[in-house]
């Protein structure tokens, strides 16, 4: 127990094995954060300048990138730093921080994909309703809430996490995780509660996922049967679709493949947009 007040620093140990090629390493790590923050940023700026692409849909693939740009903040610097650092440490509450940041992202990017499922179901199933259903106030309160929401959610896990008293400051990981935190406890270790909140959160998150998946299987076999709705079905849902294998292929390093497919995109709506006016 005496050892609490004396850890004030983690040591990351994820990196250790990979040393020998971390200049390598370090070039393509930097290669791929400067693509993934120039096409997002792009991204975002062109759909805030154009006021064609003021419609939920590419908000919402606006806001998705923005929360992007907010997660990869919280994972490449430190990386990318550690790379070239002989010792990979981090400050207690650096370490708090960037937990916090890189989960609810990650639970952010899920909450702004149901967003995404339920905007194409309700422009393909309900067409008639579509601008009365995605009003821009319900739009504002639906994106807060994707963005709020997520970040109470995980800083109720860090808070907690807080609590428990460590008796480690050793931890293989690339970087800081919550749950890899409350294994340093002391035992015994009062952590059921920890466990509980954090069992809810993954459920909560893994209902979102299954709720993206059943709502395009279902726009799908919706549009089959429809030339109409088959070409509504390509030209809107590209986007969206473009955004869940970024979120899906984020730790394959792939992410680029996708934003350049989402950047394209919404360039070639863009135009189509201008020339229609």
């Amino acid at each position: 127990m005496n050892n609490v007040s004396v850890i004030t620093m983690f040591f990351l140990s994820g990196l250790n094995e990979t040393m020998n090629h971390r200049f390598v390493l370090f070039f393509l790590s930097l290669l791929c954060y400067c693509i993934i923050f120039l096409l997002n940023l792009a991204l975002t700026v062109t759909i805030i300048l154009d006021n064609n692409l003021h419609e939920p849909m590419y908000i919402l693939l606006c806001v998705f990138c923005m929360n992007t740009l907010y997660g990869t903040a919280g994972f490449y610097p430190k990386f990318l730093w550690d790379l070239l650092s002989p010792v990979h440490v981090i400050s207690y509450y650096g370490c708090l921080i960037q937990a916090l940041v890189i989960y609810s992202c990650g639970c952010s990017d899920l909450s702004i994909l149901t967003l995404m499922a339920f905007d194409r179901y309700v422009a393909i199933c309900q067409p008639l309703k579509y601008h009365s259903i995605m009003s821009k106030q319900r739009l504002i309160r639906l994106v807060c809430f994707s963005w709020l929401t997520p970040f109470s959610i995980i800083a109720t896990n860090v808070f907690l996490t807080t609590r428990v008293k460590l008796c480690s400051p050793y931890i293989s990981r690339l970087f800081c995780v919550n749950w890899s935190i409350v294994q340093l406890a002391c035992f015994p270790a009062q952590t059921k509660v920890n466990g509980i909140v954090a069992n809810i959160t993954i459920i909560i998150y893994v209902l979102h996922g299954a709720l993206i998946v059943w709502s395009y299987i279902y726009l799908i076999k919706t549009c089959v049967n429809s030339i109409e709705n088959r070409t509504k079905f390509m030209q809107t849902c590209v986007p969206h679709l473009a955004s869940l294998l970024t979120f899906m292929e984020k730790k394959r390093k792939l992410q680029p493949v996708c934003l350049f497919v989402i950047f394209f995109t919404v360039f070639f709506s863009m135009l189509t947009k201008t020339n229609k006016n």
